[in-house]
Parts: structure tokens; C-alpha cells; sequence
């Protein structure tokens, strides 16, 4: 059989041969034919292209024989089928073409709905496609110009300005809003979760790793007055259970601690927390704060030598305070500051009148930047994303850097340790690398062992001109990757100059724990000037941390079992608000939700599904059960001695560390009641407060108190947020003790439901439950009434559930 040839026969040629054949003649360019020597030959050969037809052949290897000038009019000429047949080859060439662009790329990168779009095509064929494009649809692309004309067109700063009118974003608002989803919260936009399904890895990574989230919201306040000053400020507003207050004075350790309102404890709590205090100068610790002030108290002295040595006004150095919180409770807890700085400048005007004293209190917010790196990897990100100034020569500090490499969690280090240091800008040597932990043996290395002190806590951050003028990076992006270019070996890290910027920050340990419970998180808390936001977070991320939202932190606070605030802190006025506008969202998805697939809470016998009434729990009467129409069986009190004999019930939540010892000595007394106003009452003395007015009675006080505790699930299940905890009788404890452990035979797994208690049953709320991961079943954070508690411990005690080891309620 005779094989097809190409070109044989082109009717035996398939449609795809015969457009293959096609277009290279397209792009052929044709060639003029040689002519002969007999022929009349009036093209002539173009042998010499600046000589001419009639000139002599030359050489190539030679530059005799060129002419000193070119005639124009011969040259075309004798080039004219030659420059002919190159724009014929053009047109046919572009004319034969049967692909676009779109039709040139691989299937993967095709997109039909998209092939309008010039930027879904590589950079490459761009200008290629918009030349293909229709003219109109060109024109409807070019939607990014403004007609108003160059000077009216709005910059890129002014238009993300623009989107901040009615919230504030954060410096690595760009970056989170990439990878998370982000809504707006406090007056912020801030992340709430990665668009990753990263809810797992996010909690592996805080229990074997590390994970970072940027707190920079947080609110901070400023105060700076004489020392003795501000001590009392604080005594008058905060928890007066904090035992770490005299430590923390010193600066090198933080303070822990809730706010209430001015000498309000222990009703009227805000919010909790964190009191930093600016460690003194070494060889500072009771000089006066200046020279001057020194001088004018010596001259108000000879003035009045008649005074009592009573009066006259301790020494006392100038201290300068920083209080970190929640942000959405900033204004309350810059009034119930400047409310205690009030009342202390008072009485002590009072007590010493000779004595001018002030307290300034500074809204910081925007000022500092924070990152909080959780997991036990957080040494070695920090240890390998940063590196420190080489003329720092505090020995503390040179201890103490080597042994971060070598530290396995930050749980081995005492709480709230401040770490103050300089280092130079993170750029320098991106990428970093994590450090590594150094081996003995088969062992890790032991870390030497580091103690807070006030030399090792000082830093330059704290002075206000220092972080005015590291407000903005002296080097741009851009300005070190040109740095970087001139390396003879790519990856070099670059060497810090004298005019590279050395930034102030502070490490601070922070632990997430609860007493009694071995399911802790620990880590770091990096404080660095403002400014500094993006170029420190690619050097943290870069080293494999994962970065979490909202949703991330507040797991954290769950799994280690301590309270979250607003959620968990039940009797504050943003805990309410919380809580209110988290019902109108629930209700309306209930709403949408069709009523086969969602719970009916009628049936149910539940009273409030959206939010907790703490009202119903201790036992309070509520506004809402009244109805106006009604006329009431009982009259109201309309004498003052009546109005004075009217119950005087106020919800408040019971905090603090000590909290077990208070109840302890409360059950001691016959009346609870009294044994625990006589425990408030010594605590508000110790801070130097009056005891609670005469018209708190000790049963009302015990009424109206709440406390936190933790629950476990005795079987299979997990608790969600809001649910509902009961009480047992003694009856159905006696059932449970008598059951326990047996095998019900012959279940029915359809067995109906058991009846919903009743309300009266009813002992308090969950206010975060769900199923632990790192316990492994469920567990919930909630609160129940004090009196109910002790109720509940005498009954464990009577039935033994306290000797077998059963499940039980534990306070936070």
C-alpha cells in the first residue's frame, strides 16, 4: 500500500494539514528569483546594496571598495521587491492568525465568563489582548480613571481615609484583611477568623507550637503623678483580693487585677485589667522626681518651721502608670480613673496643705503596638525573628537572651515578667529563622534560671519623645530589598548601619490559666512603638506562627478555663450590651430557620433563649412578668419608714484569687450572710476604703451574689453557650448514687424525652460551653448564685461525692 505523501494529492489532505500549510505560506517571506545571464534582464542583481545595480562585487571581509555617500533613490530601487514582499508577508502573516490571545493559553488558565477581562491574561499578552479587544468594550473597562481630570482624582491614601470615617483600622489591617474575615467591633475593624479552616490547627498550634494575634486595639491609659499617689488611685479602684500590687511597683513584673468604680467594691465592676508600672532609673528608688521639686518643698519647708511634723508631705518620686483594657470599656474606665485620681487629690490636699500634688492621665491609645505569641514555641520565634542591640550591658539581659533559645515554654518563668531590650529593625534579616533547642545528651538544655528585676525591665518605649521619633521607619521597603540586591550572595542578611533604626520593646510573659487546672497557655506579649506594626509581623509570621482572630483568642481563654471578657462576666454593663445585641442576631436566625429544623424552646419549657436572666436565678423580681393593665393586690410603701425597710438587692460577681478563702470563713459563721459582709468589709479596709453603708443588709448582699465555676460533663455530650444548669434534690442525688454504674437493660433507644425541670430549678447560665480539645469531652464556663453553691458543697459532703472524687462544680 502506497504511504500519503504531503503535497501529493491536496484533496487527500486533511483540513488540519491543509491550514498548517496555509498559514506557513502565510509567513513565508518570497525570495526574487535569480535572473540569467542570456536573460534581457532588466531587474538587476543586487549584489552591492549601497553601490547600485551596475557596481563591482566586493568582498565581506573587506572595507575597500564603499562608497563615501549612498544615493536614497537607487538604493529603493534596487531594494524594491525585497521591501515589497516584506510588507506583503506582514499583512498576510496577521491576517492568517486564527488564535487569539484567550485561545493561545492552556486550558487551565482559560476562563470563559472572564475572557473579557485583560487581567485574567499573563502580564506578557496583555498588550496583545487589549489590542484584540472590541473598542467598545475597551472603553468600559477603563471604569478606574476619573473624568474629573487629574487634580480632582482621589489618592489611595485619601480613599483608605475615607474608609476609616466611622471605624479605625489597625497598621496590619491590609495584611489580616487578605487571609480573615474581618467585621467591625469597638470602633475597629479587626479579624474575627481565618478564611482557612484552621479551628484544630489553630488549637495544636497554641498547645505545641505558637500562634500570634495582634492586640493593638487594646486600649491604654497614661497616668504619671508622685508615687503614694498613685498607689492609693489604685487602692481605691481596684480589686482589693490583687496581692501583686507592692511587686509590680518595682516594674518588673505586670499586674493582673479587675476595675471597679471609685470605692465601689464589690458592686459596679468594669472589666479587667493589666497595670504596668515604668521601673525606676537604677539608683533611683526614693529620690524626689527632680531636682526642682526638691528645691521648692526645701523652701516650703522654711516657710512653715511653726508646722507639726505631721504635716509635712513624704518624699515621694515620680512614677508613671500604664493601664491596658478591653477597648469597648475605655470611657468607664477612664472616668472611675480620673474619679479615684479626684478623691485621692483631695484627701490628701486635706491632709497635707501646704503640698501641691497633680496626676495626669494620658490617653495612649494608638501609641504602642502589641502582638501576643501563645504556645510553647513563642521563645524560639522571638529568639529567631529578633535581634538585639550589640551595646547593651546589662548583665541580667545578657543572661537572659542566650537562654531563650533554650526555653520550652514560658510557664517555667515567673509570671508577668517584663523583659525590656532594643533591637534593630526585623527587615534586616528577613527571612528569619526559629531557633533551635540545643540538645544535652538526649535532653533539651536547661535554660539558666531568670528572676524579674527592675534593671532588666528598662526600656526606652515608655519616654514619649523616643517613640515620636520612631513614628515612622527611616527606611522603606523598598529602599532595604534595593540594599539587599547589592549582595553578592542572595539571602545575605544585611548589615545594620549607624543610621538604621533601633526600636525599644518590651517582652512580657502572659500565662492563661485557672487554679487548680493543668491545661495552661502560655507565651509572650511584644510591645513595640507605633509604626513598627508591619515590619515586625512578616518576621513573626514568616517563622511558620499561625495568626488568629477573635475567634482563636477567645478559644484560647476557653480551653485554659479562664473567664473571657465581655462574655464571662456576668453583672457589667458591657457584658449586657454584649449579650443583647448577640440576641437580636440569634433571634433572627431563628426566625429564618424553618420551624422543622430548629428547636422549639416553647416545648422546651425554656424562658429566655437568647439571653440569661440572672433576675430569675437569684431570685429577683422582674419588670418584664408585671403587666401594666394589672392593678397590684399589695400597696407600695409610701412612708419613708416603709421605703427604708424595702429590700435593697444588687447583683455582683464574686472575683478574685481569693475567693476560696472568702468562702471558707463566709461558711464558718452561722449566718453566711454576715461572714461574708464581714469578709468585704475587711478587704475594702485593707485598701484603705470605709465599709459598705449600713442599708447593705448581710442577706441581701449574700443574695445577690454570683460566682463563677467551672463545669464538667458526667456522660457523653457538650454543653452550648447559654445553657441552662438545674439542681438536684436529695431524692434524685440518691438515684444517681444508687444507679451509678449499672446497665440499663432492655433501653429503648426511642424512649421519649424526660420532662424539663421546673424553673424553680433553675441555679444559673453556661456563659461559654463546648467540647474541650484539650480535655477531650465537655466542658462549660458559667456562674451560679454563692448561696447556692454552699448549698450545693454541703450536699456533695452529706452524699460523698467530695471522698469518691465525682464530677464537681469549681469555683474560677
Amino acid at each position: 500500500m502506497v504511504s500519503k505523501r504531503k503535497g501529493d494529492d491536496t484533496e487527500e489532505m486533511t483540513s488540519r494539514e491543509r491550514k498548517k500549510l496555509k498559514v506557513a505560506g502565510a509567513r513565508t517571506i518570497a525570495v526574487q528569483p535569480p535572473v540569467s545571464a542570456s536573460g534581457s534582464g532588466t531587474v538587476q542583481s543586487s549584489g552591492n546594496a549601497f553601490a547600485g545595480p551596475s557596481s563591482t562585487t566586493v568582498r565581506f571581509d573587506s572595507m575597500q571598495g564603499l562608497p563615501a555617500s549612498i544615493d536614497v533613490e537607487m538604493f529603493t530601487e534596487a531594494r524594491a521587491y525585497e521591501i515589497d514582499a516584506m510588507q506583503k508577508a506582514i499583512k498576510t502573516a496577521g491576517e492568517s492568525v486564527t488564535h487569539r490571545v484567550w485561545q493561545t493559553l492552556p486550558r487551565h488558565l482559560r476562563r470563559r465568563a472572564a475572557s473579557h477581562d485583560v487581567r485574567r491574561v499573563p502580564l506578557r499578552l496583555r498588550d496583545k489582548a487589549r489590542a484584540e479587544m472590541v473598542p467598545v468594550t475597551r472603553r468600559i473597562l477603563k471604569r478606574g480613571r476619573s473624568k474629573q481630570g487629574k487634580t480632582k482624582q482621589v489618592s489611595r491614601t485619601e480613599s483608605l481615609l475615607r474608609r476609616q470615617r466611622d471605624k479605625t483600622w489597625l497598621e496590619t489591617h491590609i495584611w489580616h484583611a487578605k487571609r480573615m474575615k474581618m467585621e467591625n467591633m469597638w470602633g475597629y475593624r479587626l479579624a474575627v477568623t481565618p478564611t482557612e479552616k484552621s479551628f484544630r490547627p489553630s488549637h495544636r498550634a497554641s498547645m505545641h507550637g505558637s500562634i500570634l494575634h495582634d492586640s493593638s486595639y487594646h486600649s491604654l491609659i497614661e497616668l504619671k503623678g508622685p508615687e503614694n499617689i498613685l498607689r492609693n488611685v489604685l487602692d481605691l479602684c481596684c480589686d482589693p483580693q490583687c496581692t501583686g500590687m507592692k511587686r509590680s511597683m518595682t516594674g518588673a513584673r505586670v499586674l493582673e487585677t479587675d476595675l471597679y468604680k471609685s470605692g465601689s467594691y464589690p458592686f459596679d465592676l468594669i472589666a479587667p485589667v493589666t497595670i504596668m508600672w515604668r521601673p525606676l532609673p537604677v539608683g533611683n528608688t526614693s529620690a524626689p522626681a527632680n531636682a526642682s521639686q526638691a528645691k521648692g518643698s526645701s523652701k516650703r519647708r522654711r516657710k512653715r518651721k511653726n508646722d507639726a511634723p505631721v504635716n509635712a508631705a513624704p518624699q515621694s518620686p515620680t512614677r508613671v502608670i500604664w493601664v491596658r483594657s478591653h477597648p469597648a470599656v475605655f470611657d468607664d474606665i477612664f472616668a472611675a480613673l480620673q474619679g479615684s485620681a479626684s478623691l485621692v487629690l483631695e484627701a490628701e490636699k486635706q491632709r497635707h496643705k501646704d503640698v501641691y500634688a497633680e496626676v495626669e492621665i494620658v490617653d495612649l491609645r494608638g501609641s504602642v503596638n502589641a502582638f501576643e505569641i501563645m504556645g510553647p514555641k513563642a521563645s524560639q520565634v522571638i529568639k529567631g525573628a529578633l535581634s538585639v542591640v550589640a551595646d547593651d550591658d546589662r548583665q541580667e539581659f545578657k543572661k537572659f537572651w542566650p537562654s531563650l533559645t533554650d526555653l520550652q515554654t514560658t510557664a517555667s518563668l515567673p509570671r508577668g515578667i517584663v523583659i525590656g531590650m532594643k533591637v534593630l529593625d526585623p527587615r534586616l534579616k528577613f527571612p528569619p529563622k526559629n531557633a533551635k533547642l540545643r540538645m544535652d545528651g538526649q535532653h533539651p538544655a536547661t535554660p539558666a534560671m531568670t528572676f524579674p528585676a527592675a534593671i532588666l525591665a528598662q526600656s526606652e518605649i515608655w519616654d514619649e519623645e523616643q517613640r515620636s521619633a520612631l513614628k515612622k521607619p527611616t527606611y522603606k521597603k523598598k529602599d532595604l530589598d534595593a540594599r539587599r540586591s547589592k549582595n553578592l550572595v542572595p539571602g545575605t542578611p544585611l548589615s545594620p548601619l549607624r543610621q538604621d533604626d533601633r526600636i525599644p520593646l518590651l517582652l512580657i510573659q502572659r500565662s492563661l490559666e485557672s487554679p487548680s487546672s493543668t491545661h495552661g497557655i502560655h507565651g509572650w506579649m511584644v510591645v513595640v512603638p507605633a509604626g513598627w506594626g508591619m515590619p515586625f509581623l512578616p518576621s513573626l509570621v514568616h517563622t511558620g506562627t499561625r495568626v488568629g482572630g477573635q475567634r482563636e483568642r477567645g478559644s484560647q481563654a476557653f480551653e485554659a478555663g479562664t473567664a473571657y471578657f465581655p462574655r464571662d462576666f456576668p453583672c457589667t454593663e458591657f457584658y449586657d450590651k454584649h449579650w443583647d445585641e448577640r440576641a437580636v442576631k440569634e433571634k433572627a436566625k431563628w426566625n429564618r430557620t424553618p420551624p422543622a429544623k430548629r428547636a422549639n424552646f416553647k416545648k422546651l419549657g425554656t424562658r429566655s433563649p437568647w439571653r440569661a436572666d440572672w433576675e430569675v436565678v437569684l431570685g429577683l423580681p422582674v419588670a418584664s412578668e408585671v403587666d401594666e393593665n394589672l392593678v397590684p393586690a399589695q400597696r407600695e410603701p409610701q412612708d419613708a419608714m416603709e421605703v427604708d425597710k424595702a429590700p435593697t438587692v444588687r447583683p455582683w460577681l464574686l472575683r478574685g484569687p481569693e475567693v476560696p478563702t472568702i468562702l471558707a470563713k463566709a461558711t464558718q459563721n452561722f449566718n453566711h450572710g454576715a461572714g461574708l459582709l464581714a469578709e468585704i468589709n475587711r478587704l475594702r479596709t485593707k485598701r484603705g476604703m470605709d465599709v459598705l453603708d449600713a442599708s447593705y443588709r448581710p442577706e441581701d448582699l449574700l443574695k445577690g451574689a454570683l460566682v463563677m465555676v467551672r463545669l464538667k460533663m458526667v456522660s457523653r455530650g457538650a454543653p452550648n453557650d447559654l445553657a441552662i444548669i438545674y439542681r438536684i434534690d436529695d431524692d434524685e442525688a440518691r438515684k444517681i448514687i444508687k444507679e451509678k454504674g449499672k446497665i440499663r437493660e432492655g433501653a429503648d433507644s426511642n424512649e421519649p424525652a424526660e420532662a424539663a425541670p421546673p424553673q424553680t430549678s433553675i441555679i444559673g447560665y453556661v456563659t461559654t460551653g463546648n467540647m474541650s480539645l484539650s480535655r477531650g469531652e465537655g466542658f462549660a464556663i458559667g456562674a451560679i448564685p454563692v448561696s447556692v453553691l454552699l448549698e450545693l458543697r454541703q450536699q456533695a459532703q452529706r452524699y460523698g461525692f467530695l471522698a469518691r472524687g465525682k464530677p464537681q462544680l469549681m469555683w474560677l
